[in-house]
């Protein structure tokens, strides 16, 4: 696998080829944004058919070869994402979007006082019940390589 965080052309080539490479992507709106020449971060979500939405948020560090930070959401909409009632990804991503039933998420805020979560400290997983509270370790999770692939091979076996 080519080291997909060494540049951000070589992000960039791998994040625009993603629903080439992954067939059950049915659209994708992630857009890199640069915030310097060696920083970056990606917004927007993966579409899948027939109603599941994979919203996320990465900050890139090509410096060090790194994700710094991520958040990775799947939810199922209760809104078609091709109708044109379907909000902003901005609106739907929030957390706090009612038009969603949140399916699990990642994110790499720590908690090192939870006991079952250092084995994969900071990464994690929110799976319901309680899906707030409720976090499992995320051993597939990194910040030293691309995560999209896993996540993407998980969705799959939902599909």
């Amino acid at each position: 696998m080519p080291d997909f965080l060494s540049s951000p052309d070589t992000y960039q080539s791998f994040l625009y080829s993603l629903p080439e490479q992954y067939p059950w992507i049915h659209q994708s709106n992630l857009a890199y944004i640069p915030t310097g020449n060696r920083f970056g971060r990606v917004e927007g979500a993966l579409f899948f058919i027939p109603d599941l939405v994979l919203c996320i948020q990465e900050f890139l560090n090509f410096e060090l070869g790194v994700i710094e930070a991520y958040g990775y959401e799947l939810s199922r909409t209760k809104i078609p994402f091709d109708s044109p009632d379907f909000p902003t990804l901005t609106a739907y991503c929030k957390a706090s979007f009612s038009q969603k039933e949140k399916l699990y998420w990642y994110d790499s805020f720590p908690h090192p006082h939870i006991l079952e979560l250092a084995s994969t400290n900071p990464h994690h997983k929110h799976i319901h019940p309680n899906i707030k509270r409720n976090r499992i370790p995320a051993p597939d999770i990194s910040f030293t390589r691309p995560n999209l692939p896993f996540l993407l091979a998980e969705i799959k076996q939902l599909l």
